[in-house]
């Protein structure tokens, strides 16, 4: 049973890779993700925040100004910030030679400048690829979405012009025109798209007026939108696609992998169940593939995708109207 694929230029063992968490933030974890099975891991993000201010600036900036004391709680202290640019590249070193499998570095920001020179330190410490983890909220109402999607394409030349190791962009999902928004990551030289970021909302704490952290990890039910988009741009943009997001079983692997995706990113599954769990869905995968007469990965990939279809925006719109009609109420 073939379970080999490509991504980012690298040639993987399967289509299972160990997205960004605090999992790969301790060394014996990423060693156990290997033993497991996983194809690759992307480590843990190092955020703009971390390279562009000293912690005890960047604490005072974000909480000085006129505000109210309630909003101050939205701030993040800065001792959760658990290690600096320079452990984090060290980290980075150690997982590279401690381990056969493909290390993918994820850096974390918004805006081009310095900080991009780091992309080019992970590759000095040995990175095979680079996820570039784009995560901005536009709260100002002056700026326009064509601003914003400039911005992005502008960030992946910068870091583009940096490296020389594969880049993948991973994105939100709230793009008014996100066919157009991948085909312009595409001219802008993204290796892979990586869909799609989560956005985590606070909380509301009532009784202390404090703005609380509420993550909640994710379900197989969110995989279904990292569907959508991956059958809808396959065969049409050239970067590599990677579905992360609602990947928790065997199943949801198979259906990334016929919608089109080259790897499936698993991180809220092993947090929840365990690291030895990435061998549990490659058994499981294999077992299916089996029983259904599948040699290879490469084989399903893609066969459900909308590639083939001359009218792809009719074909959603239909599917669209089959959902609506197709929930009938019980007695």
């Amino acid at each position: 049973m073939d379970l080999t694929t490509k991504y980012l230029g690298l040639a993987l063992k399967n289509p299972v890779v160990v997205s960004a968490s605090p999992l790969s933030e301790n060394l014996g974890n990423i060693k156990k993700m290997e033993q497991a099975g996983a194809a690759a891991v992307v480590m843990h993000s190092l955020f703009e925040e971390q390279i562009e201010m000293e912690g005890a600036d960047l604490d005072r900036s974000l909480s000085t100004g006129e505000s109210y004391a309630e909003s101050l709680s939205y701030f993040p202290n800065i001792s959760g910030y658990r290690i600096g640019p320079e452990t984090y590249l060290e980290n980075l070193a150690k997982a590279k030679a401690s381990v056969k499998i493909p290390i993918i570095a994820s850096l974390n920001g918004v805006s081009t400048g310095g900080w991009t020179r780091y992309a080019k330190k992970m590759q000095e410490a040995g990175a095979d690829a680079l996820e570039l983890n784009i995560y901005t909220i536009p709260t100002d109402p002056k700026v326009t979405a064509a601003e914003i999607e400039q911005s992005y394409c502008d960030l992946v030349r910068d870091v583009k012009a940096i490296v020389q190791i594969p880049v993948a962009v991973k994105l939100c999902p709230y793009f008014s025109a996100m066919a157009n928004m991948a085909s312009r990551l595409d001219q802008a030289g993204a290796d892979g798209l990586v869909l799609f970021n989560r956005f985590y909302q606070p909380d509301f704490d009532l009784e202390a007026l404090e703005i609380v952290p509420s993550l909640q990890l994710s379900t197989s039910y969110e995989l279904l939108l990292r569907l959508h988009w991956v059958a809808v741009l396959h065969g049409r943009v050239r970067p590599d696609l990677a579905i992360t997001g609602g990947v928790h079983t065997s199943y949801d692997v198979l259906k990334a992998m016929m919608a089109g995706a080259q790897v499936t990113m698993m991180a809220s599954a092993i947090l929840k169940r365990g690291i030895d769990y990435i061998a549990t869905v490659l058994g499981e995968l294999q077992t299916w593939m089996e029983e259904h007469e599948y040699e290879s990965i490469q084989q399903m990939q893609g066969s459900m995708s909308q590639k083939s279809v001359a009218d792809p925006k009719s074909f959603l719109r239909g599917n669209y109207l089959k959902v609506l009609s197709s929930y009938a109420l019980r007695a």
